[in-house]
């Protein structure tokens, strides 16, 4: 993949695992959109559709020129640095 990726956060308010992610990416310089899926449940059946899982922070890593994401599920920072570090090595 290329440096020209989308993250995308699915996140509620108050998620501290989810504020952690956002505060990694952010002191790398690494931009990323949201999506609160708070009082909001079409966005977890989106999340379930499409990773079989309905919990919060899931991140999307991809294009939106290809449409093809990856998505980090598992809860712990470990996981998005190993997504990183394939998808922006500079960056991990």
């Amino acid at each position: 993949m290329t440096k020209n990726l989308d993250i995308i956060i699915w996140s509620k308010q108050g998620c501290s695992y989810g504020e952690e992610i956002k505060t990694y990416l952010q002191e790398r310089h690494i931009s990323y959109k949201t999506v609160v899926v708070m009082s909001n449940d079409i966005f977890r059946d989106i999340l379930d559709i499409k990773y079989g899982v309905r919990h919060v922070p899931v991140v999307e890593i991809g294009s939106s020129e290809t449409g093809i994401y990856r998505a980090v599920t598992a809860i712990g920072l470990e996981h998005l640095q190993k997504a990183l570090a394939v998808n922006l090595p500079s960056y991990a």
